[in-house]
């Protein structure tokens, strides 16, 4: 079969504010201000560079140097959302990925992301150290970056110095070799760094000419596809276009699409197997123009298209999309297990809802890898159903729903709070993790804090002179904390280990309390003691705790009376038994 080489696509990815959209935006103004018809090509979601346009950007450092790839296709929504939902079987959809990085600021929570993605699905990629323009005193030259390095001055030069090194340690600590583009000699070991500027230009020719050397150089195997194969490709989002109803946006990634053309589609479910009514292409507009799309005969790969076709309402984002030729059962099947994601189901577990296939993997895939367990794991908004999954959980640790670029139905919000159940909800993973983590670390500190208050602590109380207040049933009498608190319902015992009664009732001042602390002479009401036959005035009196309790109070962190104190009932208990409490 008779193939070609079609463009790479290459997602843009990076924190927010970092300089994503400007950079692509500079990409798209680079292309038009090189004045070559069909220079650009604006796709729906994406953006295609032509190689003419490329080598022209490039030709002041390629020299004669052309590449002959067709060029770049640009996933036009910047950011790892589109990058996770992109998805295609074995990995991610992008051939190549640029990670832009604030060179000023550094490391911040979406560029952790990134990376974390990039590593997951094996994408290669490239460092776009951006905003050196901000460096203090930095001139925007022309030409390589080593000779517009060499004019800067030294506060300059030395700023951006000390800004790359940081970056380069920091990649270095999430296990990367990374260096000066113009200083690697081979890119499968070391990650390329271009230091560019997304405001001005500066280093945008450096950054295409890599992204062209790399697809070049370790891609054609890759980006080679047959002329007239049925297309597969990745849906980016369905939605109601005036006009044309329901659509849905894919990146084409292999084979040529055509009008009419049978096609499978990936829902929650079972596939749609459905025809195309209408391939759309955005029309050549004037700036402020509105858009206005216009029906197309074929698209081929690498592309990005509109399709209108019927009942398509139900098409998941991020799943697949195929054109069928022949063997209709053979590609239903396929599109239904590439719209399966290998997630293990437990019965006790968390909740985790996303926006698109991609995204539920690359989001299930992070918490996979802190050991946690889920019991459901979709694509949707959070629903009734799954606030009542999770409060019934067993695990109190368990009982949360994580949603990632997802709704809250109405049925569900008002009962989240009545269930008890917490909900995390956010647009970057990264920050869900790290909200999922301090929740769990303040829950276990609640749940320990419980865990010590149910516990019974030694406490020490004396039986005050001439405060017998009732003789028996109950017995009143005053007393002094001398250590610890006590608090009602715990027993007391003698120093002989013989338990005198259960503290019924706790009052000072006429006020009725549930626990006195050391220092305080309060009146109690004790349980099946009588005075002058089990207790008297000047008595001593312990609370009497169960061994279980003794045994986890010894390896807490008491006050030093606490610890006297249970030492002494540690002490009398193994009168009778020399191992108690061990």
């Amino acid at each position: 079969m008779t193939t070609y080489t079609r463009q790479p696509i290459v997602a843009v990815l990076g924190h927010i504010d970092h300089g994503k959209t400007t950079l692509l935006d500079q990409i798209r103004g680079s292309s038009v201000a090189a004045r070559e018809a069909g220079a650009i090509t604006q796709h729906i979601g994406a953006t295609e560079v032509s190689i003419k346009v490329i080598n022209e950007i490039c030709s002041s450092i390629l020299g004669k140097t052309r590449f002959k790839i067709p060029g770049l296709l640009f996933i036009d929504t910047p950011g790892h959302q589109a990058f996770v939902s992109l998805r295609k079987r074995g990995g991610a959809l992008a051939d190549l990925a640029v990670l832009v990085v604030d060179i000023n600021e550094g490391f911040k929570p979406q560029t952790i992301e990134s990376l974390n993605i990039l590593k997951q699905y094996k994408t290669p990629f490239l460092v776009a150290a951006n905003k050196i323009d901000l460096i203090p005193h930095w001139k925007s030259l022309k030409g390589a970056f080593s000779r517009r390095l060499s004019q800067q001055d030294e506060l300059a030069s030395q700023t951006f110095n000390d800004r790359f090194y940081e970056l380069v340690g920091g990649l270095y600590k999430r296990k990367f070799q990374a260096n000066l583009y113009d200083a690697i000699k081979d890119f499968r070991k070391n990650l390329a760094v271009v230091p560019v500027s997304a405001k001005t230009g500066e280093g945008i020719p450096e950054l295409l000419m890599v992204l062209s050397g790399l697809a070049q150089k370790y891609l054609e195997k890759q980006l080679r596809t047959p002329m007239t194969a049925p297309a597969r490709g990745s849906i980016l989002e369905v939605k109601e276009e005036k006009g044309w109803g329901t659509t849905m946006d894919i990146i084409i990634h292999h084979g040529k699409i055509k009008d009419m053309d049978t096609i499978v589609v990936g829902t929650k479910k079972d596939p749609i197997v459905t025809s195309i009514r209408a391939l759309l292409r955005p029309k050549p507009m004037l700036k402020g123009e509105k858009s206005v799309f216009v029906k197309v005969q074929e698209v081929s790969a690498a592309a990005g298209v509109k399709i209108c076709a019927p009942n398509t309402g139900e098409a998941l984002p991020g799943s697949s999309l195929e054109v069928v030729e022949n063997n209709l059962e053979e590609v239903i099947n396929r599109i239904k297990n590439e719209s399966r994601i290998d997630i293990r189901l437990e019965d006790e577990g968390i909740i985790i809802k996303t926006d698109t296939l991609g995204s539920l993997e690359a989001l299930a895939y992070q918490l996979q890898d802190k050991k946690t367990p889920f019991r459901v794991a979709e694509v949707g908004n959070v629903s009734h159903k799954d606030v009542v999954n999770a409060s019934t959980n067993t695990d109190p640790l368990h009982r949360v729903i994580i949603g990632f670029n997802v709704n809250v139905l109405p049925d569900a919000k008002e009962e989240i709070r009545d269930y008890k159940v917490e909900l995390i909800l956010g647009s970057v993973i990264y920050t869900l993790l790290e909200r999922h983590d301090d929740w769990v670390k303040k829950k276990k500190e609640e749940i320990e804090a419980l865990k010590k208050e149910a516990l019974i602590y030694p406490a020490v109380i004396r039986f005050l002179e001439n405060c017998a207040f009732r003789l028996s049933k109950p017995a009143i009498i005053g007393v002094r904390v001398l250590s610890g608190s006590i608090k009602t319902d715990e027993r007391l015992m003698r120093d002989d280990g013989t338990v005198v009664g259960k503290i019924k009732s706790i009052q000072s001042e006429k006020k009725s309390l549930q626990k006195a602390i050391q220092g305080a002479e309060v009146a109690i009401a004790i349980t099946k003691a009588v005075v002058g036959r089990n207790i008297k005035e000047e008595d001593i009196l312990f609370v009497d705790i169960p061994e279980g309790d003794a045994k986890k109070l010894s390896q807490m962190e008491l006050t030093y009376d606490e610890r006297e104190a249970l030492d002494k009932i540690l002490e009398i208990k193994r009168k009778e038994n020399r191992f108690w409490g061990i």
